[in-house]
């Protein structure tokens, strides 16, 4: 398979680390001025540049019908021009705020979760994520998605970054050290409290992820969530 890499910077480099291992070519590589290669080449593309530079970068490739795989967060006022490109060109795009494997499983133990404890109005829930002190956008991805997937499922009406109401879901965001990514869900009672937690230990994870689904999504047509590359 050949991959072009909209990005190249920690998680491109990390990507490209596990493609070559699993026989890949990387056929481009584009990041704030560097561009090497030719992307017409490329059988997917994979986005972790940064959420100012992934539209533009997203869409070249889209109407050169190259499917892309996109991991950058902070663009998605976007998300249904994108989409629209992709499904005009014919070709397929996948984002997800996160590919880990163990990190998707986590979104289906919290919205299990919280379908569970809904009916339980003595339980107030938040959200924890920390990152490292690179990371720019606050809170990451992946706790939006953990919040949005517990308002789904219960009467609360929107996430904050602080002093939550009644309503309310606060997500509490952290920047220290190198920290890969650590998320927290807990349902907090008078009584007791009930305590889901995931840690990533480094980005292999992440990249191993985005590489699966790159090479499911050659050759297919669409818009695409990690949960059908995982068949959940």
């Amino acid at each position: 398979m050949k991959i072009g890499l909209l990005g190249y910077g920690r998680m491109g480099k990390a990507i490209e680390k596990i493609a070559l291992e699993r026989g890949h070519e990387i056929v481009y590589k584009i990041d704030k001025d560097y561009n090497h290669g030719n992307l017409i080449k490329a059988d997917v593309a994979i986005n972790f540049s940064i959420p100012s530079a992934a539209v533009n970068n997203v869409i070249i490739a889209l109407e050169n019908s190259i499917p892309v795989i996109c991991g950058t967060t902070g663009w998605l006022d976007h998300y249904k021009k994108v989409t629209q490109i992709a499904l005009h060109n014919k070709t397929a795009f996948l984002y997800a705020s996160n590919f880990s494997i163990g990190v998707n499983l986590f979104f289906k133990l919290n919205k299990t979760l919280a379908k569970i404890v809904q009916n339980q109005s003595d339980y107030k829930a938040s959200v924890e994520e920390i990152h490292h002190i690179h990371k720019l956008d606050a809170p990451s991805g992946t706790a939006i998605t953990l919040a949005e997937e517990i308002i789904e499922n219960s009467n609360l009406k929107q996430w904050c970054k602080q002093d939550a109401g009644e309503d309310e879901l606060e997500i509490k965001s952290i920047r220290e050290g190198e920290v890969a990514g650590i998320h927290t869900i807990q349902y907090k009672s008078d009584i007791d409290s009930i305590t889901i937690r995931h840690e990533a230990f480094d980005r292999r994870g992440f990249a191993y992820g985005a590489l699966i689904a790159a090479e499911w999504i050659v050759g297919k047509k669409g818009i695409f969530k990690m949960d059908d590359v995982l068949n959940f």
